[in-house]
């Protein structure tokens, strides 16, 4: 596999102010009417773009470009189509996944300040390397990064550099953190908020997207929420969770068939224009909910539209 270590290393070196620039910049279009059509699947989410989503997507993908060989040397999966895309190696053995908003309609419509900047590295098997900054996620922004099973979560420091801020956040521990019962449900369209109730019936407590207090990335890293369950999800946010679940001693399953997640099997979501895992993936710190929600779910239709 490509140098491995040394790519993480360069994640953790190179993006940190990357993606806070990315995401000063997102905080201060965020005062403009900028939104833009281009999705067309049913689902005011997924369909929500924004000419902030294709400036940070290219920020991000010009400076994954300039500040290290070994970045082109990785494969590339972008949410959106900005930035040089043909200037990394389609066939390599690791993939770098950008969402240059993840909760792009939160952030169009004014109505919370959860949306986030996110870039990752990943392997067909698992994820190595995650780094989440939601900019407006407390008085002055909040990280989540995971560096194999490392995770720091906490508040910005504009005063000192993005990696400094970073290291100053203790890693979570699993001895004081939050044996928390919400779930995250999204993905279902139309039955978002039926499905968080099918949850919350199963003992858990099912949160739809419309009632997320914030960024599922922080809210799981910290202990405030207990997993996800979702269908089908995306490439380029959701493999956060997974190696959050996994660093904590949980794990992402296909609910289905209980087998761990991987990524050797994509499909490209017309509608939205995503490359998306198939059928629906329950992910968690605890294999008690794990097997809750595998048992909840497992006849569900894997499919994610109708027609």
């Amino acid at each position: 596999m490509l140098e491995l270590s040394a790519s993480v290393d360069a994640c953790s070196s190179h993006l940190p102010e990357v993606v806070r620039w990315a995401g000063q910049i997102a905080k201060e279009l965020r005062q403009y009417n900028i939104s833009i059509s281009g999705k067309t699947s049913g689902s005011a989410a997924t369909d929500a773009l924004t000419l902030a989503d294709l400036t940070c997507q290219q920020l991000i993908v010009s400076a994954l470009c300039d500040r290290d060989p070994i970045f082109r040397k990785c494969a590339i999966q972008a949410e959106e189509s900005t930035g040089d895309l043909g200037r990394f190696d389609p066939a390599s053995e690791l993939t770098l996944a950008i969402d240059p908003i993840d909760g792009t309609k939160q952030f169009r419509d004014k109505t919370g300040d959860g949306y986030a900047v996110i870039v990752l590295l990943r392997s067909v098997k698992t994820v190595h390397y995650s780094l989440v900054f939601a900019p407006e996620s407390g008085a002055t922004g909040t990280w989540v990064e995971v560096t194999g099973e490392t995770i720091r979560c906490g508040p910005d420091d504009p005063t000192v550099p993005a990696r400094t801020a970073i290291d100053s956040l203790a890693p979570v521990s699993t001895n004081d953190r939050p044996d928390s019962k919400e779930i995250y449900l999204i993905g279902f369209q139309q039955h978002d908020a039926a499905r968080a109730e099918d949850v919350t019936s199963a003992g858990l407590r099912g949160m739809a997207p419309d009632a997320m207090p914030g960024s599922i990335y922080e809210l799981f890293a910290r202990g405030d929420f207990g997993g996800s369950l979702i269908h089908s999800p995306n490439v380029y946010d959701f493999p956060v969770s997974l190696q959050i679940a996994r660093a904590l001693g949980g794990d992402a399953l296909w609910v289905h068939n209980r087998e761990p997640v991987h990524f050797r099997e994509l499909w490209l979501d017309d509608r939205a224009d995503m490359l998306r895992l198939p059928a629906i993936v329950a992910c968690s710190h605890s294999h008690q909910t794990l097997d809750r929600l595998c048992d909840l779910a497992k006849d569900w239709s894997q499919m994610r539209y109708k027609e």
